[in-house]
């Protein structure tokens, strides 16, 4: 006697879309928009074509439906991490805020780079690196300004920032030879010393207690 064929389990149009957007999530961090069909999304889904349509349009809309999502958490770690700390520090929590969302959020990060490469000159992930080098500017202005240098020189410095943990994130995801806090310290060890200054054994200026050893 064969098994029986379980139920279809009844969502509301709300769970049903949030389920939708994680199916499109894994297959698009796997595939691609370009090597993902909208065949693929609903059977990984348990749905048929009409219902992708009704929700989304197609996956090309839905595919812009999980980049924006994945942009937005990503800004929004990144500014709750500059609410406090000294310019050394913002940076510090700038940098791990990012390599956070890279290790809890690795298929939105894969997207994110996926069609929209470091360095392009368009494209969602290059308007999302201004946007958080936009976000830590302001270290650089008051730094900058404190050290007697044109403080007008802050945005290119915080795209270096940006572009230079974005990079190295994209190493990271895949060698993992460090941990997050670890490639941090490295990545503010470079940015704030220089190669002339650096230090020998970086580490995060805040220490295991949550209090920061600021300077």
């Amino acid at each position: 006697m064969s098994a029986p064929i379980p139920a279809r389990i009844r969502m509301t149009s709300a769970q049903r879309r949030a389920q939708l957007i994680e199916v499109g999530l894994a297959l698009f961090a796997e595939k691609g928009i370009e090597g993902t069909s909208v065949e693929e999304i609903a059977a990984s889904a348990g749905v048929s074509k009409p219902l992708i349509y009704e929700h989304f349009g197609g996956k090309e809309g839905l595919y812009a439906v999980v980049v924006d999502r994945e942009m937005r958490a990503l800004l929004q770690l990144i500014s709750e991490s500059l609410l406090t700390g000294s310019p050394r520090v913002k940076a510090e929590n700038a940098a791990l805020a990012f390599l956070t969302y890279i290790e809890t959020r690795s298929d939105g990060f894969r997207i994110l780079v996926l069609n929209s490469p470091v360095g392009g000159q368009s494209g969602s992930f290059a308007t999302l690196l201004s946007e958080a080098a936009s976000q830590v500017e302001h270290i650089f202005v008051a730094e900058l300004g404190a050290r007697g240098f044109d403080p007008r020189m802050a945005p290119m410095y915080a795209q270096m920032l940006v572009g230079m943990v974005a990079l190295t994130g994209q190493w990271w995801l895949d060698a993992r030879l460090l941990t997050r806090e670890e490639v941090a310290a490295h990545i503010v060890n470079l940015a704030w010393n220089g190669l002339v200054g650096l230090e020998s054994n970086p580490k995060l200026s805040r220490n295991p207690a949550g209090k920061n050893n600021e300077r």
